[in-house]
This record gives structure tokens, C-alpha cells and sequence, in this order.
């Protein structure tokens, strides 16, 4: 997958419409008809590959988000 890259400069036409690069399009595997997903965050612009399952793309981001031993008080808490 494509790290880091130099940034390729796009227009806005006035249809408020953008081509996306050939190297990027590569980069992703996207094809014709594939879907994107458009984010703005922090003044930015992020162009993201739709994945496939949402189910997929976010297993394991909450891992090791809590200490073990606060994940267990919090069950303790549920029977008391």
C-alpha cells in the first residue's frame, strides 16, 4: 500500500468535480464504479477506499484501548 507520496495537485472544474490521479487509483485498486468515502477533517480533505464491510475495517481498533484490570471492575460492577 502507498505510505507516504508526493502530493499530486488536482482542479476543481466547475462542475465542482476532481479526477483522481492515476497513481492513487492504483495505489487504492480502485476501479470504475468503485465507491469512495469523502471525509473533511481538520481543514483536510480525505479520500478514503469504501471497504467492502464496515464490520472488516474496524475489528481490533478498540484493542488494548483499556487496561484489563478496568475491563474486569466494569464486569464485577454489572453482577453487584
Amino acid at each position: 500500500m502507498l505510505q507516504n507520496k508526493a502530493m499530486t495537485e488536482v482542479t476543481l472544474s466547475a462542475k465542482n468535480q476532481i479526477v483522481i490521479p492515476r497513481e492513487v487509483r492504483g495505489a487504492l485498486g480502485l476501479k470504475p464504479g468503485d465507491k469512495v468515502l469523502v471525509v473533511v477533517r481538520g481543514g483536510r480533505l480525505l479520500i478514503l477506499k469504501k471497504p467492502k464491510s464496515y464490520h472488516a475495517a474496524i475489528r481490533g481498533l478498540a484493542r488494548r484501548a483499556y487496561p484489563m484490570t478496568y475491563l474486569q471492575k466494569e464486569r464485577q460492577s454489572w453482577d453487584s
